[in-house]
């Protein structure tokens, strides 16, 4: 059976991003991303929720990019795959 390879996460930005610079020049961006599951207990019929947050840090050029786009409360689209060196896609929604 095949397997798919790949983490999608699509939330709202908890914070603004943090930029830093390591001493060696590496440039890294780091973003926390809450998403929200809503159900209804069966129950009580009362209305629930849930949210969970993503810690993810960016890199080098895409690292600057968020930094300069991405905003508190921003709708953001991240799916990574697992595979050597792969770049996550990134799209603001």
């Amino acid at each position: 059976m095949a397997g798919v390879n790949k983490v999608i996460i699509l939330g709202n930005l908890g914070a603004d991003p943090e930029l830093r610079s390591s001493p060696s020049g590496i440039t890294t961006c780091r973003l926390s991303i809450a998403t929200s599951m809503n159900w209804t207990d069966k129950n009580s019929g009362e209305k629930k929720e849930k949210t969970e947050w993503h810690r993810i840090v960016f890199f080098g050029r895409s690292a600057e990019v968020l930094d300069q786009y991405v905003k508190k409360g921003q709708q953001l689209y991240v799916a990574v795959s697992y595979t050597h060196l792969t770049l996550p896609t990134i799209l603001l929604v």
